[in-house]
């Protein structure tokens, strides 16, 4: 059965830098389109990690210079990335299609996510990015704004919140794209966080996690599957453990209680599993499928992978 995918890519799928994106788009887009040669439609939406932090710290770097370069605000950081990452993606993409006489155009858009200023992530941000200042180097960014955090003893880092999604700004464009067959590529790096103020939108200084974004993303086009890749076949409970446990087929319910019993690493499936579920259960027929990239089509299949599903 055909279905509308979002496509969530792990952080494998894109290398960690420049030469290394390059080679493992290739791979990433041979996966992408078995999907399509499969009748899918496709979604495309990715990470940022390596490459967010590595814009971060050149522009940090070159603050210590005497240039004097500024840093760069977080939502900055998050299109520029949105931009490269497209550009490698989308083309290694194309030339996978045009080499199986697929005539789909594919294309990336710079997406803004909205956040609400008044998350509660904003009273406590806690995620560290980019290098490591003195404590006196610091104090002057606190002084420009900056929230600086002690980093077990090796120096202060910047630190920004990791608001949840509230809505899709670009959502409408990126329908009218999939209802013209093209393939997309959007919501890259969770997103760039902008708060809504009357017809303004302001970037945060903030991070979106990619898979809550993507799940957002999947309920506003009424997808029928979200895809979540890692770098594991399956989700498990006891992970590691002698009494480790694959698992192949989980309810709302079920995955919901093995959250509750923190089964789940809050640095890598915590957040993928409650995306998941948040996409299952926002309507009746969703389904949500964690697996690896090269596998997902035996997951839509029901031969591999978690589902997660009413």
């Amino acid at each position: 059965m055909k279905k509308k995918i979002v496509l969530a890519l792990g952080g494998n799928a894109l290398g960690e830098g420049l030469a290394e994106q390059m080679q493992a788009v290739k791979t990433t887009a041979r996966a992408i389109v078995d999907l399509i040669e499969h009748g899918h439609q496709v979604v495309v939406t990715h990470g940022n990690g390596p490459q967010v932090g590595m814009i971060n710290q050149a522009f940090e770097a070159a603050a210590k210079t005497e240039a004097h370069t500024p840093l760069l605000p977080m939502s900055v950081c998050v299109a520029l990335s949105q931009g490269y990452i497209g550009y490698d993606l989308q083309n290694a993409l194309r030339e996978e299609l045009l080499d199986r006489h697929i005539d789909k155009p594919v294309a990336t858009l710079i997406t803004q996510v909205i956040v609400d200023g008044n998350d509660p992530a904003f009273k406590n941000p806690t995620k560290p990015i980019g290098s490591f200042f003195s404590a006196a180097e610091a104090r002057l960014l606190v002084q420009n704004g900056y929230n600086m955090k002690e980093d077990a003893g090796r120096g202060y880092r910047r630190v920004v919140a990791s608001p949840q999604p509230v809505d899709i700004v670009e959502k409408e464009t990126v329908r009218a794209m999939m209802a013209a067959g093209q393939v997309v590529i959007t919501v890259g790096g969770g997103g760039i966080p902008v708060i809504r103020e009357g017809h303004h939108l302001k970037g945060a200084s903030a991070v979106i996690d990619k898979d809550w974004a993507s799940a957002k993303l999947a309920e506003m086009i009424d997808a029928d599957m979200l895809i979540i890749l890692t770098a594991v076949e399956k989700v498990a409970i006891n992970f590691g453990k002698p009494n480790q446990q694959w698992l192949e087929k989980l309810s709302v319910a079920d995955a919901q209680r093995f959250i509750a019993e923190e089964h789940f690493a809050k640095g890598s499936m915590l957040p993928k599993v409650e995306a998941a579920v948040v996409f299952a259960e926002s309507k009746p027929g969703r389904q949500a499928l964690i697996t690896v990239l090269n596998k997902a089509q035996l997951g839509i299949e029901g031969k591999t992978g978690t589902v997660i599903s009413l």
